[in-house]
C-alpha cells in the first residue's frame, strides 16, 4: 500500500471511529409530544406546548440548546424547510413546556415536527419526525348543524343517524370531526370508526362540550358511501332519578348530532358532508340506556346494513334540526377511553335453577360481553355486582352500590343489561352507552349451560400511558400497590371519580387525594388538564365550588369546602411538581385566586370551617376547621408560587403574607404547648400540621413523638378517613419515622389496607371496615408512598419535572429488596435496592441532563463503593455529606452501582 492510500484509509478509519464514539457518546432525542398528547390529531390550542425526552449512554450528559423546526408537509420536514417555524439554535437546557412560536396556526393545519439537540461537548442528536393536526379553530369552520331524532328528553331508544353520499374520485385525506351528546358511535361504509369508548368525554355541557376528530381516510371511497352514528344519552340525558340530580340538569335534552366530514380529492378538490336536514333517522334496537341503570337491546329490531352505502331508508324520516348545547364548542385533548384487558371468568355457579353467576376473580370497570345462541325473543339479563350476597344464596348483592338510585323507585333496575335474541347464529354484544363496575354478573335466562366462553368481562378506562412500576418482598405491599392501581384506572372514565358503579361522580377530595398515585403509576396529565377546565366551569360568582364535578347544581352545600375543593389548585400543582406544567397556573391564576379569597371571607380569626371533615375515619373523629384551615394555608401558598411564576410580584407577596398569618393562626388555635398536641390530638390532626408545613421547625420534632404515641395507642393501625390516611405515612417519613409508616402500611389485622386484602380485596375500599363501596380509590396515596418513601424516588419542588429529583430509599422493617422505576417527563428514572447480609446495595439510573441527590442508609462514607471505586473518586459525584447515619451526595445523570455496609437501624 503507497503511503498516499496509507494516509487516505488511515483517515477513513479515524473518521469511522469518531463517527462511533460520537454515535455511542450522543444523547437520543424521543418521545417526542404535543400537549402532553403523542401526535395528536384535531386539538385547538393556538401555541401548544412541545416536549421531548433525553437519554445517553454516558454520565453527566446535559442539553445545551435545542432546536424545533415545524413544517406543514412531512416531505419539507426532511428537506429542512421549516414552513412554520424554525426556533435557531436557542441555548437552553429546557425539554418541557416550550410553547410553539411560529406562524399561526389555522383550522385543519397540519404540522410535522423534530428537534435538534446539542449536548455539552457541542455535539448534535436530531430526533425522528413527529406531528400534530388542528381541529377546526373558529365558529364559521362548522357547517354541520345539529340534528337528532327528537326533542322528547323521555323518549328512551337510542336513534340512529345516516347519510349516503358519493365521492367522484380518489380520495386523499379525509376527516371526521363529530360532537354526538351524551355519547355516540361512529361508522364509515359499515365500519366502526376507531377503537374509542363513551365519547365524548362528559363535561359540564352547558359551558364546554368535547368534539373528536378521526382520520377516516381508508374507509372512504371512490363512489358511493355512507356514514351512520348511533347516540346515547350517557351525562347530557339521566332519565332515571339519582341523588345527585341529573335529571334535572340545566343542560338535559334529548341526544344530538354534530358531524362534519371533510375530504379532499388526490386532486385538490375538496367537499364536506355535514349533518342537516337532509340526514334520515329511525330507533335502534337500543330501547333503553342509562349511565346508572344498564341498557337493554332488542336485537330483532336490528336493520342489517343501516349504516352501509346502498341501504333502503325510504321508511326512515328525515333528521330534526335541533338547537345546539349551549356550551363551547372545543376539541377533546385527552386519551380516549379503551379496552384494557379481557378476562375470562375463574368460576360459573347456579345458586338457582336457571341463575348463573359468573366470578371473574377481580374487581373492574366496563363491562361484560355476551356469546349466546338461542330462540328469537330470549331475554338474557347480567345483573354487575362487587360482592355476593351474605346470606349465602350465592346471588349479587347491589345493595351497597345502588343505593342512590333504587332508593327513589324500588323497581329500578342498576347495573343491568338485558339482551333480547334475534335467534339463529351465535349472537355477541355487549351494550355500548353505560359503563358498570363488578367481579360478579347475575345472568338471567341463558338459553341452556352457559360455558367459560359465553362471558368475558372487559376492562375499560381512559387510556392513558404506563410510566411506573413498584415491586418489593413483601407480597402483601405488592397486593396493595395492584389493588391501588386498578383502583385508579377504574375510576379514570374521561373524569376521575370515586366510585365506577354507586356514584361514577367527580368528588374533587377522591380526586386530588389519588393524583398522586396516578402521577407515579400513569401519565394522566391531558385528563387532569380537561378536568381542571370542568372545575373552572363549576365556580360560581362568589368563587365557591361544589364537591362533585361536573355538577347538575348539586354539591354546592354539601360535600364540599376546601379539603374538596383545594383539587383546583392542588392537582395544578402536583401537574407543576411532576411535568414542570405551567400551564393551568397561567389559564386559571384568577380562578384560583377567587377561590382563595372566597375562603378569605369565610374565614374568623384566619380559620376555616366550611364543608366536610376527615371523611370515613375508623374511631377517632378530626373535626374539620383543622382540615379546613390546612388546605386554606396550602391553597394560599400555591396562588403565591402561581402569582410569582407569572411575575405578579405584588399578588406573591399578597398571598405569601396571608399564608403566614394563617400559619400563626393555626398555631394559634390548634397548638397546644403544655401536651404538645394540635386540636385533640389524632393521627389526622397531627400529621395535617405536619404534612401541611404548619408545624415551627423547634417543635416538630415533639409533634412527630406526639404522632408516633397516636399510633401507639391503636396498637400501629391507622385510625384515620381519607385525609389523614394521605398525611400520617408522608408526615412519619418526612419526620424521620418511616418505620412506624411501614409498620402501619404493612399491618393484616383491621383497620388498614393489609386488612383489606386479607378479605379478598381487589381494588381499595371505601370503609375501613369494609361497609359500604368496595371499589373507591380515595385512601390510594399508599401507593405514593411506596415509590417516594420505600424507593426513594421524590421530584424537587425547587426544580420541577424532575429536573432535580431524590433517590433517598428507607430500608424498613422486613424489606429485603425494592424494585422501581418511573418514565419522569424527562426519562426513565430506576431505583433499585437489596440488603443481603448486612450490606446494602442500590442500583439507580438518572436521565440524561437531569440530576439527583442521592440518600444512602450508610453511615461510614469509606466503606461505600461504586462500581468497585471509592465513593469520593466516582465520576459524576459531588456534595458528599454525612450526617444521621445516611450519606449524601448529589449524582449527575447515568447509571449508577452503589453498596456499602447498612447503617443501624
Amino acid at each position: 500500500m503507497n503511503e498516499k492510500r496509507r494516509t487516505k484509509w488511515l483517515a477513513l478509519v479515524v473518521a469511522w471511529l469518531a463517527g462511533a464514539c460520537l454515535s455511542a457518546s450522543a444523547m437520543t432525542v424521543f418521545d417526542l409530544r404535543c400537549e402532553q398528547l403523542d401526535n395528536p390529531l384535531g386539538i385547538d390550542a393556538v401555541r401548544p406546548r412541545l416536549s421531548w425526552k433525553l437519554d445517553s449512554n454516558r454520565r453527566g450528559q446535559n442539553q445545551t440548546a435545542y432546536e424545533i423546526l415545524v413544517a406543514g408537509a412531512e416531505n419539507s420536514l426532511r428537506r429542512g424547510e421549516a414552513d412554520l417555524w424554525d426556533s435557531g439554535k436557542v441555548a437552553s437546557d429546557d425539554t418541557v413546556e416550550i410553547y410553539y412560536s411560529g406562524a399561526p396556526l389555522t383550522s385543519r393545519q397540519q404540522c410535522f415536527w423534530k428537534v435538534r439537540v446539542w449536548d455539552s461537548q457541542g455535539r448534535v442528536s436530531e430526533s425522528k419526525i413527529a406531528h400534530w393536526e388542528m381541529g377546526l379553530l373558529q365558529t364559521p369552520d362548522w357547517q354541520a348543524k345539529w340534528i337528532g331524532r327528537t326533542k322528547n328528553d323521555a323518549v328512551a331508544i337510542a336513534p340512529l343517524l345516516r347519510k349516503s353520499f358519493a365521492l367522484d374520485g380518489e380520495v386523499k385525506e379525509a376527516r371526521a370531526y363529530i360532537c354526538g351528546l351524551g355519547y355516540f358511535d361512529l361508522y364509515v361504509n359499515g365500519k366502526r370508526v376507531g377503537d374509542h369508548l363513551l365519547d365524548p368525554g362528559y363535561t359540564r355541557y352547558d359551558r364546554h362540550d368535547l368534539y373528536v376528530t378521526h382520520d377516516i381516510t381508508a374507509l372512504l371511497q371512490r363512489g358511493d358511501n355512507a356514514v351512520g352514528v348511533i347516540l346515547g344519552n350517557g351525562f347530557y340525558n339521566v332519565l332515571n332519578k339519582t341523588a345527585w340530580d341529573w335529571d334535572k340538569a340545566p343542560w338535559r335534552a334529548a341526544p344530538k348530532l354534530l358531524c362534519q366530514i371533510e375530504i379532499e380529492y388526490a386532486d385538490g378538490r375538496r367537499t364536506v358532508i355535514a349533518t342537516g336536514d337532509d340526514w334520515k333517522t329511525s330507533d335502534s334496537p337500543i330501547v333503553y340506556n342509562s349511565i346508572y341503570t344498564g341498557e337493554i337491546y332488542d336485537a330483532r329490531h336490528e336493520q342489517a346494513g343501516w349504516n352501509m352505502a346502498g341501504f333502503n331508508d325510504l321508511s326512515w324520516e328525515p333528521a330534526l334540526l335541533v338547537d345546539p348545547p349551549a356550551g363551547t364548542l372545543c376539541a377533546q385533548m385527552m386519551p380516549p377511553i379503551r379496552v384494557d384487558q379481557t378476562f375470562k371468568p375463574v368460576s360459573i355457579k347456579e345458586p338457582k335453577p336457571g341463575v348463573f353467576v359468573f366470578d371473574f376473580g377481580s374487581n373492574l370497570s366496563g363491562h361484560a360481553q355476551l356469546s349466546v345462541q338461542g330462540p328469537a325473543g330470549t331475554e338474557v339479563s347480567m345483573k354487575y355486582a362487587e360482592r355476593l350476597d351474605t346470606n349465602g344464596d350465592g346471588l349479587v348483592d347491589q345493595a351497597a352500590i345502588a343505593m342512590h338510585v333504587v332508593r327513589f323507585d324500588a323497581k329500578q333496575k342498576f347495573q343491568t343489561d338485558t339482551y333480547i335474541l334475534k335467534g339463529g347464529k351465535p349472537e355477541i354484544w355487549s351494550s355500548r352507552f353505560a359503563y358498570d363496575a363488578f367481579r360478579y354478573v347475575e345472568v338471567h335466562g341463558f338459553p341452556g349451560k352457559p360455558t367459560p366462553e359465553s362471558l368475558t368481562a372487559i376492562f375499560f378506562h381512559s387510556d392513558i400511558p404506563k410510566v411506573g412500576q413498584f415491586e418489593c418482598s413483601n407480597p402483601l405491599l405488592n397486593s396493595i400497590a395492584a389493588a391501588s392501581r386498578r383502583s385508579y384506572l377504574g375510576n379514570l372514565q374521561g373524569i376521575p371519580t370515586d366510585c365506577p358503579h354507586r356514584e361514577k361522580n367527580g368528588w374533587t377530595g377522591d380526586a386530588h387525594l389519588a393524583s398522586e398515585l396516578g402521577m407515579y403509576n400513569f401519565f394522566p396529565s391531558a385528563v387532569y388538564t380537561k378536568w381542571i377546565q370542568d372545575i373552572a366551569d363549576a365556580q360560581l360568582p362568589e368563587g365557591k365550588l361544589p364537591g362533585i364535578v361536573p355538577t347538575s347544581g348539586w354539591g354546592y352545600t354539601w360535600g364540599n369546602g376546601p379539603a374538596w375543593d383545594s383539587a383546583f389548585l392542588l392537582i395544578p400543582y402536583y401537574q407543576y411538581l411532576y411535568y414542570g406544567d405551567t400551564d393551568e397556573f397561567l389559564h386559571h391564576y384568577d380562578s384560583f385566586k377567587h377561590y382563595v379569597d372566597y375562603l378569605t371571607s369565610r374565614a374568623k380569626d384566619g380559620i376555616v370551617n366550611v364543608g366536610l371533615n376527615d371523611w370515613a375515619p375508623y374511631k377517632t373523629t378530626t373535626e374539620a376547621p383543622i382540615t379546613d384551615t390546612g388546605y386554606y394555608y396550602v391553597d394560599t401558598k400555591i396562588v403565591a408560587l402561581a402569582a410569582g411564576l407569572l411575575g405578579k410580584e405584588e399578588d406573591a407577596r399578597h398571598y405569601r403574607e396571608q399564608a403566614a398569618n394563617t400559619e400563626k393562626a393555626f398555631g394559634k388555635r390548634f397548638y397546644h404547648a403544655d401536651t404538645g398536641l394540635y386540636d385533640n390530638g389524632s393521627q389526622t390532626a397531627l400529621s395535617c400540621a405536619l404534612y401541611q408545613g404548619l408545624v415551627p421547625a423547634e417543635i416538630r420534632e415533639r409533634v412527630t413523638e406526639n404522632l408516633v404515641a397516636a399510633v401507639k395507642k391503636a396498637d400501629w393501625h391507622v385510625d384515620t378517613g381519607i385525609l389523614g390516611a394521605k398525611y400520617l405515612l408522608n408526615a412519619l417519613t418526612e419526620n424521620g419515622r418511616s418505620d412506624v409508616a411501614y409498620r402501619v402500611a404493612s399491618q393484616k389485622t383491621e383497620p388498614g389496607w393489609g386488612w383489606w386484602i386479607g378479605q379478598g380485596a381487589t381494588t381499595l375500599w371505601e370503609q375501613w371496615n369494609g361497609a359500604d363501596s368496595r371499589f373507591h380509590v380515595m385512601f390510594g396515596d399508599i401507593d405514593a408512598w411506596f415509590y417516594r418513601a420505600l424507593a426513594g424516588i421524590n421530584p424537587d419542588p425547587t426544580a420541577p419535572g424532575f429536573k432535580h429529583f431524590s433517590i433517598s430509599p428507607n430500608v424498613v422493617g422486613d424489606l429485603t429488596w425494592v424494585h422501581a422505576d418511573y418514565d419522569s417527563i424527562r426519562g426513565k428514572i430506576v431505583s433499585n435496592w437489596k440488603v443481603e447480609k448486612g450490606e446494602f446495595y442500590l442500583e439507580i439510573r438518572i436521565p440524561a441532563n437531569t440530576t439527583a441527590t442521592v440518600s444512602l442508609p450508610i453511615a461510614d462514607m469509606a466503606k461505600i463503593r461504586e462500581s468497585g471505586r471509592l465513593l469520593e473518586k466516582s465520576a459524576g459525584l459531588k456534595s458528599f455529606k454525612t450526617e444521621n447515619g445516611r450519606t449524601d451526595f448529589v449524582a449527575a445523570s447515568g447509571t449508577y452501582s452503589f453498596s456499602g455496609p447498612l447503617s443501624d437501624r
